[in-house]
C-alpha cells in the first residue's frame, strides 16, 4: 500500500473489497468502517456490524489506538472534540480549555502519527485581520467515528451496555457523511473538470474560510483563476438562490470568481436550468456514484493493521 493512499484511493478499495457498487451505500458503511481494511458484509445491518465489529471488540481496538495516542487524556479530549464537528483550532482548544501552545504541539502530534490533518484555505483572506485558525480534519473515518462515538463513551461500551452508544449514534448517522461526501465532491470537480481544463488545470482544490465566511469548495488552477463551489443535501432539490447565496459569499471574501460549481445531492429545481451559463456546473449524486467506475483489483489497497 501506498504510504499515503488518498481519501479516494481507500474509498475505491473498500467498494471493490466488499463488492459495493452502489455510491450511497458505500459511503454510508466507509464513513464509519473507511481506513480499516476490514471485510463488511452490507447485507447485514449497519447498526448490528457496529455492534458486532467495533463495540464486541472495543478492548482489543482501544488497546491498539492508544499506541498511537499512548492513551494521552488531551489528545483523546482533542480528536473528540474534533471528531464532533469543531474543525477550528481556536474552537477546539476553547472547548478544551488548553492553551494555544499546548493545544498546537498536540495536534502536530496526532497530525504526525497521520490521525489528523490540516485543510488549509486555498486562498488566505484579502485582509490579514479576518483570518481563521487553521481547520482540522481527521485522515480516515473510522478514526473520526471512534473518536466521535466511541471513545467518549467507553464507560458503558467496555462494560457491555450500548445504549448510550446507541442513543447518541441515533442523533448524528443522519447527518455524518456529510463532512466525507463534501471531500468525494472536491474530487468529482478535479475529474470532472480535468478535460475542460486541460490547458489550465486545477492546482489547488479545497475550501475557503475566513472570521466571516465559509466556502465549501475553492479550486485554483495554474493561472490562478479560481473556481468556487456549494454543496447542498436537503431532501428537495436545490432553487436557483443557492448560485446567489455562493456568489454573496465569495463577494464578502472578495474573491474574484471565473467558474461555478453546484453540487445537490437531490438534483435541481426545473428553473435551474436557467442558471446553468457557461461558467456554472449542476452535479448531483448521478455524478458523484461515478467515483467508482471501473473498480478492479488494482484499486485494492493492503491493509496490515488487525482485521475484526
Amino acid at each position: 500500500m501506498a504510504k499515503h493512499p488518498t481519501l479516494l484511493q481507500h474509498f475505491r478499495s473498500f467498494a471493490y473489497q466488499n463488492n459495493i457498487k452502489d455510491f450511497d451505500t458505500a459511503l454510508e458503511y466507509f464513513t464509519v468502517f473507511g481506513g480499516t481494511g476490514w471485510d463488511v458484509d452490507v447485507s447485514k445491518s449497519f447498526d448490528g456490524l457496529i455492534e458486532e465489529k467495533i463495540l464486541g471488540n472495543y478492548e482489543p481496538i482501544h488497546n491498539s489506538i492508544t499506541r498511537y495516542t499512548h492513551g494521552n487524556a488531551l489528545y483523546h479530549m482533542l480528536l473528540s472534540i474534533i471528531a464532533l464537528g469543531e474543525e477550528y483550532e481556536d474552537g477546539v482548544f476553547k472547548k478544551a480549555r488548553v492553551g494555544r501552545d499546548k493545544g498546537e504541539e498536540a495536534i502536530d502530534y496526532l497530525a504526525m502519527k497521520s490521525l489528523l490533518k490540516f485543510d488549509l484555505s486555498v486562498e488566505k483572506p484579502l485582509h490579514e485581520s479576518d483570518g481563521k485558525s487553521d481547520r482540522i480534519l481527521f485522515d480516515l473515518p473510522f478514526m473520526r467515528f471512534w473518536f466521535a462515538m466511541v471513545s467518549p463513551n467507553y464507560k458503558s461500551i467496555s462494560s457491555g451496555d450500548f445504549s448510550e452508544f446507541s442513543q447518541k449514534w441515533q442523533q448524528l448517522k443522519g447527518n455524518f457523511s456529510i463532512l466525507l461526501s463534501n471531500l468525494f465532491v472536491r474530487e468529482l470537480v478535479t475529474q470532472s473538470f480535468a478535460q475542460k481544463f486541460a490547458d489550465d488545470p486545477i492546482v489547488s482544490i479545497g475550501s475557503y474560510y475566513d472570521k466571516h465566511t465559509h466556502i465549501e469548495l475553492l479550486a485554483k488552477r495554474k493561472s490562478g483563476k479560481l473556481l468556487a463551489g456549494a454543496c447542498k443535501y436537503s431532501q428537495k432539490p436545490a432553487k436557483p438562490n443557492m448560485l446567489e447565496t455562493l456568489k454573496q459569499k465569495c463577494k464578502k471574501a472578495e474573491l474574484d470568481i471565473s467558474d461555478y460549481v453546484l453540487f445537490s445531492k437531490n438534483g435541481f429545481d426545473p428553473e435551474c436550468e436557467e442558471i446553468k451559463e457557461g461558467n456554472v456546473t449542476l452535479l448531483s449524486a448521478t455524478h458523484l456514484s461515478s467515483l467508482l467506475d471501473d473498480l478492479s483489483k488494482d484499486d485494492l489497497l493492503a491493509y496490515k493493521n488487525k482485521k475484526y
